[in-house]
């Protein structure tokens, strides 16, 4: 099981407004800043739930190449909402709203590319066909 994962991004303030309104439709909110860029902006933040930051962005070289981070959604109307604000916020559409029966009948999921071009996802599984 995952504790937390980081991420780098190029530009702060650019991903932390990404991500402030991309996860706010999963419940998933800004929790924790560290550090100073020398204007004011933190160099790490932390995002999660309740108490616990489980997802990092932080100032660097962000990593080249296939990024894919998935978030739950606890409903099929909360994967929409992400993916609409995730647009609004900037980010790139990689997969409209929909269900995707390759990966399992009940599996519902968006894809958004944030700014430095990583695949964010909110997917939200429906087991029930398996009870």
């Amino acid at each position: 099981m995952l504790d937390h994962m980081s991420i780098a991004v190029s530009d702060m303030a650019r991903s932390l407004s990404f991500y402030r309104h991309a996860l706010a439709p999963l419940g998933i909110t800004q929790l924790m800043a560290r550090g100073d860029d020398g204007d004011g902006t933190p160099s790490h933040v932390g995002f999660g739930t309740d108490f616990k930051p489980f997802f990092w962005i932080g100032a660097g070289e962000p990593v080249r190449g296939s990024i894919h981070i998935a978030f739950t959604a606890a409903s099929p109307e909360v994967v929409d909402r992400f993916y609409a604000a995730a647009l609004e916020a900037g980010g790139r559409d990689n997969g409209k709203p929909g269900l995707r029966p390759e990966y399992h009948a009940g599996y519902y999921g968006a894809f958004v590319l944030d700014p430095d071009g990583c695949n964010i996802e909110a997917v939200h599984h429906d087991f029930s066909a398996y009870r």
